[in-house]
This record gives structure tokens, sequence and C-alpha cells, in this order.
């Protein structure tokens, strides 16, 4: 059974068609990539499997469970965590902090018992420090971890980023566009970096990548989007040699 099912999922925006009948399936362990021109639909589809827009019709299956229409929170905690093509941190917070906002999910003591500082905070607090220096300490995070998030290069901030998703204890990780704004050598660590955490963390991953260098050098899989419709699909260098493809996404 298929870790992520989706089956002819559309959305509609008025009168425009932003995404229609599309279809994925994504196998455990699988580094899969969503790609297509400016305005395809990417982005649509990963705001339709976290929640932030309900679907006009179709079915979302997270490990056989349906999750479709829930609300972010509730598919967050069902198993899927995402990361966005701008880099949303917590600029003010610590490199530490921002990891143990997502450790929340598991981790959580009452509002009085956090006021109050009663044992249960104490453990709690303890617990999500280790883990957090855990998660650090595989992004060669650790000796940054009391620097504010604000003040971390780019290309560190971005796998920050991938940490507090792998904090919630995802079983599918959404990546969009991590390599924007990238250059080739913080690309290129990055390539390393999405590899070892599939390896690492034994992670389904599925990323919206416009860096063909990256789509061509990891993606396992492909889903090409095309004007909201699937253009074609398959494995990564049958889809990239695909003369449809090509001139629909390459401009030749």
């Amino acid at each position: 059974m298929a870790l992520l099912e989706v089956k002819n999922l559309g959305i509609s925006f008025g009168g425009l068609r932003a995404v229609n009948a599309f279809d994925i399936q994504i196998e455990k362990g699988q580094l899969y990539g969503l790609i297509g021109p400016n305005g395809a639909g990417k982005t649509t589809v990963f705001n339709l499997l976290t929640g932030v827009y309900k679907p006009t019709e179709g079915i979302i299956h997270l490990d056989g469970k349906d999750i479709t229409g829930k609300k972010t929170i509730e598919i967050n905690r069902a198993g899927i965590a995402r990361t966005f093509q701008n880099i949303r941190l917590f600029k003010d917070l610590s490199v530490l902090d921002n990891v143990k906002v997502g450790l929340h999910n598991h981790h959580s003591y009452s509002t009085l018992e956090g006021i109050f500082r009663l044992p249960r905070y104490h453990k709690v607090e303890k617990e999500m420090n280790e883990k957090a220096m855990e998660l650090l300490k595989v992004f060669d995070l650790e000796g940054e971890a009391e620097t504010k998030a604000a003040n971390l290069p780019y290309g560190k901030q971005r796998k920050l980023e991938i940490a507090r998703a792998l904090a919630t204890d995802p079983k599918l990780l959404l990546l969009d566009e991590p390599a924007a704004g990238m250059n080739p050598n913080e690309t290129g660590e990055l390539m390393k970096t999405i590899k070892f955490v599939q390896k690492e963390f034994d992670m389904t991953i599925l990323l919206i990548e416009h860096d063909m260098k990256l789509v061509g050098g990891i993606c396992e899989a492909l889903t090409v989007l095309n004007f909201g419709e699937v253009l074609a699909q398959g494995d990564t260098k049958n889809v990239l040699n695909d003369p449809q493809v090509i001139k629909a996404y390459l401009g030749e």
C-alpha cells in the first residue's frame, strides 16, 4: 500500500480550475518530485495536501487513512510536515527553540504546569532540549543552538526549517522549492542533506523544485503538472526525456 495516495483531486477558485483530476501515488521511503512551469498548480497541490485549501473533489489517503478536507493541524498530526519556498522560521527565537516548536506535537504540558514550573514542566523541557539537540547535531547546527535564527546564513536557515519539520515526527515531508535562492554550492549541499534525511530518517519526501540538476540528481520518480493537470508521470529519467515535458517545461 502506498504511503500517499491521491485520486481525482481538484479545486476551483471562482471560474478558474487551478488543479484538475490530479492523481499521485508515493511509496514509503520514496523521494518524489513534483515539477512544472510557473503557475502550473504545484503549490496549490501542496496546499490541498496540507489542508490550507479544501478540495472541490477527490480523495487524499495518508498511510491508509482518509485525510481529505481535514484541518492543517489535524493533517500535521496525521503525519504530513512541510517547508515553504520563502523560509518561515521564528526569526527572533534561537535555533534550538525553533526546533522545540516542532516538538510540541508530541511533548506537552499544561498551562498551569508551565506557569508554576511544576515537575512535569521541567521533565518535558529536558526531553525536548535533548531531542532538539539530537536533530541539530544531524544537521551540524548544534554549535549554533543559542544563535538567533535570523542570524544564520541562508543555507543553514533552510536546514533549520527541515529540522523543525522533522521534529513533528512526520511520515511524509513536503519540501516547497528548497533550493530557491541558493547558489550552486549551497544547492549541492542541500542535495546531500535531502538524501541524508531520506536514508537516516527512513523518510518519504515529496518536493517541488525548478532546479533540474537537483531534480535529476535525487528524485526517483516525477509527476509533471501543466495548467493544473498531470502531463507526465513515472521514472525521473524517462519523464525528463519526454518530448511533451521538454516542450512544456523547458520551452524547447
